[in-house]
């Protein structure tokens, strides 16, 4: 069975940091496309990053140079480095696989604000 799950949400400062996680099992990992999207409030699903299993990476503009996404094949993880936080980033995060009706975690809430 596919499972992923996300932590490292929480509240957050204007400014600040998160990192979240995402730990996969059930699948063969390192060969998946994986990414990370988000829901904010009353708002759709929104594409934030994706990285390939070579480590290729592409960001969405809104937070291109702010956030970092990464992965850890051997420790079966994914990771999302949030840095210079804004308002607007509150949301919803999920880890994903990149493919049609690929898996999707339960999610972990991220809220900026003062």
């Amino acid at each position: 069975e596919v499972q992923l799950v996300e932590s490292g949400g929480g509240l957050v400062q204007p400014g600040g940091s998160l990192r979240l996680s995402c730990a996969a099992s059930g699948f063969i990992f390192s060969t998946y496309v994986m990414k990370w999207v988000r829901q904010a409030p009353g708002k759709g699903l929104e594409w934030v990053a994706s990285i390939t299993s070579g480590g290729g990476r592409t960001y969405a503009d809104s937070v291109r140079g702010r956030f970092t996404i990464s992965r850890d094949s051997a420790k079966n993880t994914l990771y999302l480095q949030m840095d210079s936080l804004k308002p607007e980033d509150t949301a919803v995060y999920y880890c994903a696989q990149h493919s049609p009706n690929g898996a999707r975690g339960q999610g972990t809430q991220v809220t900026v604000s003062s």
